[in-house]
């Protein structure tokens, strides 16, 4: 055999043989989704409750703040395909026009739109603000204490966004800390790996391919915890989904039409990966003033619902004298009773002051008596599903705050 020959079949073996994981990962995301399939199977019903569940994503973009090319009909269509009740839009801001007026509000084709505004101070802190913020279009640079005391006089919603870069711990008056990002997450992302993933996994499990970077936001989630601890306030987590529709390529026409592309994050599957779940009190209407008030409260929880419907988690409290649930105070009377319901069989962690005191299996209702003062909230994990989803959170709720 001629010596190109040789070398030929030798580099043939190689690529084969370099390819076996790739085709071990495909595997392991058709076993993910049928597990995931089986837990969504051995769904409980919700108990009854005083609060209706609205699902919904939060830091969501379109062509408006420059980042993006997504239009108001694609997330409109896109958030109609999830079957979500609202959509929290967070658009960059423009020196020239006010974006945050300029966006979806309002109710269209069913669902309840905020227009919120992503703004960046004058040190690189970002914030979101709900509803957005005309000011924040302004170009003069401004300190995140200004912008969050302005927001507050004005009864809207201040929310730190990527806090593993945030700076001004110490400003007053935020509401909370957006714990989880999908695109700092993909950040994370090997391109090379994530090629050859697309290649063998893209046709068949393109929502999974997520499975394949997703992981815990522990230093987010350790930032949120030392804040609550050293303000004692309650700061609301929330999770963003930062949808923009802006990763792939595209051939257009003179006019912009489409003419062919391909978009590896279009909002439909963008607005599948996590959501925020809203409790809203049954006597009340879901409207902007009934939504932005429970979200403020910490009435929510976060669900990484690719991996089974969330839908019917509940967390609350009792002392014997009043009931409470996520994002509320409650008195210590000699003991407080914490009661978890997980819809399908779960591992659930309970921690205290960001200090997990509590970890079991095969949960599927639970009564935690605790006995000491603190902020108690939980995660909800799922094994079932393998390695590594099954080591990440499912569920991430809203502390208890015990005083």
């Amino acid at each position: 055999m001629k010596r190109w020959k040789k070398l030929l079949l030798a580099l043939l073996v190689v690529v084969l043989f370099s390819q076996i994981p790739f085709a071990y990962r495909r595997y392991k995301l058709g076993r993910l989704q049928a597990a995931i399939q089986q837990v969504n199977s051995q769904r409980r019903n919700s108990e009854k409750s005083d609060y209706l569940e609205y699902t919904g994503v939060m830091h969501v973009h379109s062509f408006l703040g420059g980042h993006s090319t997504g239009n108001f009909e694609q997330i409109i269509a896109a958030a109609q395909a999830n079957q979500l009740r609202f959509v929290v839009m967070t658009e960059h801001t423009s020196d020239r026009f006010n974006t945050a007026a300029m966006t979806l509000k309002g109710t269209h084709g069913g669902i309840l739109f905020i227009n919120g505004t992503e703004f960046r101070a004058g040190n690189a802190d970002r914030l979101l603000l709900v509803p957005g913020d005309e000011l924040a279009n302004d170009s003069r640079p401004s300190s995140s204490e200004d912008v969050i005391t302005r927001t507050k006089a004005a009864a809207r919603l201040a929310f730190v966004a990527y806090p593993q870069e945030f700076k001004s711990w110490t400003a007053r008056g935020y509401d909370g800390v957006e714990v989880y990002n999908v695109y700092t997450d993909a950040l994370q992302i090997n391109p090379v790996t994530m090629f050859f993933d697309g290649l063998w996994s893209y046709r068949s499990y393109p929502d999974l391919l997520f499975a394949n970077f997703y992981r815990r936001p522990d230093r987010n989630l350790q930032k949120w915890d030392e804040a609550i601890g050293s303000t004692s306030r309650r700061l609301v987590a929330t999770a963003g989904n930062d949808a923009h529709a802006n990763v792939g390529f595209s051939l257009n026409s003179d006019s912009g039409k489409p003419l062919f592309g391909v978009t590896l994050d279009p909002y439909e599957r963008s607005f599948r990966l996590v959501r925020l779940h809203v409790l809203l009190p049954n006597d009340k209407q879901l409207d902007a003033e009934s939504l932005l008030a429970s979200l403020g409260a910490g009435h929510c929880f976060i669900g990484f619902d690719l991996f089974g419907d969330t839908s019917g988690f509940s967390f609350s409290a009792s002392n014997g004298v009043e009931h409470k649930i996520q994002g509320d105070e409650i008195l210590f009377e000699k003991e407080v009773k914490l009661s978890v319901n997980t819809p399908a069989p779960s591992r659930v962690i309970l921690l205290k002051d960001g200090k997990a005191i509590k970890d079991e299996n095969a949960v599927g209702r639970k009564e935690y008596l605790v006995a000491e003062k603190g902020s108690y909230r939980v995660e909800v994990y799922l094994p079932q599903l393998g390695k590594p989803v099954g080591d990440q959170p499912w569920i991430i709720s809203n502390p208890i705050y015990v005083r």
